[in-house]
């Protein structure tokens, strides 16, 4: 095993705020901290923990496949690792959701015997849950990206929370687009109302970076979605519309009854 080493850590979701003290730590005793984070404010914050802070958003070009960006990417992280560095990956909100960065980037290092392991940071499902007041463990969830959601053959719980993410780019298959297009948005409400009525009650979520934000909470029927302002933080929630039936044949198995549950 090399002497170098990398710590993939997830700074929250607010500025400084959700980031855990042993990911902050890890980022002050760093040789160096690559980051990707969503503004400048986010990096002048890094900067005043470790004084070599790189940002990975110059890899990003329009038209360029997000595939061989993030390829990129995690060579330029494990080369300084291998380098015998120690190598911290600062990314914004969880480190390992919706961030293959991180992921890609401890399978190399390992591969190559070089210590690599993640640390978890505040999520946006994490604060989803708060602004929303949701619990998911009141109906159960359900949450896909957008669009494997739309590629891919799903059975839908209409009695359980679904959440779709990176609604934005639904149906982009290119990896070389930050957006969708109108059609393609109605193609996916269209498909959702095989399961929900387009009168239907949905929330368009954003999170918030700074204290001084408010999270977007915008509530709207499901045949309104195609006109909305969808931009890379939104979320699509969309929560139930029938109430869970019960498993009478796993219940007679158990010994119990339809009376042994009380359903509002």
């Amino acid at each position: 095993m090399t002497s170098g080493s990398l710590v993939c850590v997830g700074t929250g979701m607010r500025l400084a705020g959700h980031i855990s003290e042993l990911g902050k730590s890890y980022i002050a005793r760093a040789d160096v901290v690559y980051c990707l984070m969503p503004d400048t404010l986010q990096e002048q914050w890094l900067e005043s923990l470790n004084g070599n802070v790189r940002s990975l958003q110059p890899f990003y070009a329009e038209g360029k496949s997000r595939a061989t960006t993030y390829d990129e990417m995690v060579e330029t992280v494990v080369a300084a690792a291998r380098d015998g560095q120690r190598v911290c990956l600062a990314m914004y909100g969880h480190p390992g959701v919706f961030a293959v960065v991180g992921h890609w980037a401890i399978a190399r290092s390992r591969d190559l015997g070089i210590s690599a392991e993640m640390i978890p940071g505040i999520s946006a499902e994490d604060c989803l849950y708060a602004d929303l007041g949701m619990d998911p463990g009141t109906t159960g969830m359900q949450q896909y990206e957008a669009s494997q959601f739309m590629f891919y053959e799903h059975s839908v719980n209409p009695s359980a929370l679904l959440v779709l993410w990176q609604i934005s780019i639904a149906g982009e298959h290119t990896l070389t687009r930050f957006e969708t297009d109108r059609e393609r948005v109605v193609l996916l409400v269209d498909y959702l109302q095989t399961w929900y009525p387009a009168a239907h009650e949905i929330i368009l979520y954003e999170a918030v970076f700074l204290p001084i934000e408010n999270p977007r909470i915008e509530r709207l029927s499901l045949r309104s979605l195609p006109d909305a302002r969808l931009s890379t933080k939104t979320t699509l929630v969309v929560p139930p519309c029938t109430k869970p039936i019960l498993n009478g044949p796993m219940l007679q198995k158990m010994g119990l009854s339809a009376s042994d549950f009380s359903q509002s």
